[in-house]
């Protein structure tokens, strides 16, 4: 089961990044677009004129894609900033019991936001609702990225929820090297 959730954190973390990539390759190409017009006119030719159509659009739906997507495996590398002021100051037994608490309270977030994104997604895909772009995105597409990823970390949030239980640090406590942003 570990090999198995590891792996589906592990996806949703290169399909983060794969979104991150295409926004490069796209802002590359309209900026590569740009500085040839600039040439050609250089020259006193006419502009190629290429641009990529709505990228600023399709770059804020693989933004959010990506931000979603990453979610799992931030928390579990322990890159996610966490409020540890409070933790510190109390005796182990009490300090167990609240991440407890907050696991449970952040994986019922989680699963309640995954809901709603899903149902979202759903209703969009069945009333075919389209972006307002010059390319028409149906948005579905989109929030259904956003819903997975919200379902992956509600999946590492349990995950690290039964580690708790179980007596065994969270994964994001087990990966903290200094890296993280604790206040």
């Amino acid at each position: 089961m570990r090999k198995i959730l590891d792996g589906l954190y592990g996806a949703a973390e290169w399909l983060a990044m794969a979104a991150l990539c295409v926004i490069a390759i796209l802002v590359f190409a309209q900026v590569l677009g740009r500085v040839v017009d600039t040439v050609f006119a250089l020259f006193g030719l006419p502009p190629y004129g290429f641009l990529v159509p709505s990228l600023a659009e399709i770059a804020g739906f693989l933004l959010v894609g990506a931000s979603f997507m990453a979610l799992a495996g931030s928390l579990r590398g322990g890159a996610q900033i966490r409020v540890t002021l409070g933790l510190a100051a109390m005796p182990e037994g009490m300090r167990r019991v609240a991440e407890v608490f907050v696991l449970v309270v952040g994986a019922a977030l989680a699963g309640f936001f995954f809901y709603y994104a899903a149902k979202l997604s759903l209703d969009s895909h069945r009333f075919n609702e389209l972006s307002y772009g010059i390319v028409a995105i149906p948005l579905w597409i989109p929030q259904a990225f956003m819903a997975l990823g919200l379902g992956i970390f509600a999946i590492a949030l349990l995950d690290d929820l039964v580690a708790a239980l179980r007596g065994r640090p969270a994964s994001y406590l087990a990966n903290e090297d200094g890296a993280a942003e604790e206040l």
